[in-house]
């Protein structure tokens, strides 16, 4: 059983910046496409960005030139950087890991990020 545990989320002012990660145990990490999605009040969840086996990274266009993704395989974990922040990144952010192979997917619990003055 893979498990996923996201940390870094919090309260912060517009503009400014979070690190979030996502460690995983319980797998291959290297075997798994990494993403990070989120979900506001109100509305469906969303993909933020994602990042391959290869370390290959797609964004959301709503974040793009703010967010970066990155893996480090050796420490089976994924981090978010967010800068720029808006209040409309206010969500609740879910880390996913999705099996190359496409036959397995797991998602985390969450962690809340709140952009707010």
């Amino acid at each position: 059983q893979v498990q996923l545990v996201e940390s870094g989320g919090g309260l912060v002012q517009p503009g400014g910046s979070l690190r979030l990660s996502c460690a995983a145990s319980g797998t291959i990490f290297s075997s798994y496409v990494m993403g990070w999605y989120r979900q506001a009040p109100g509305k469906q969840r969303e993909l933020v960005a994602t990042i391959t086996t290869g370390s290959s990274t797609n964004f959301a266009d709503s974040v793009k030139g703010r967010f970066t993704i990155s893996r480090d395989n050796a420490k089976n974990t994924v981090y978010l950087q967010m800068n720029s922040l808006k209040p409309e990144d206010t969500a609740v952010y879910y880390c996913n890991a999705e099996h190359y192979s496409g036959a397995l997917n797991y998602w985390g619990q969450g962690t809340q990020v709140t952009v707010s003055s």
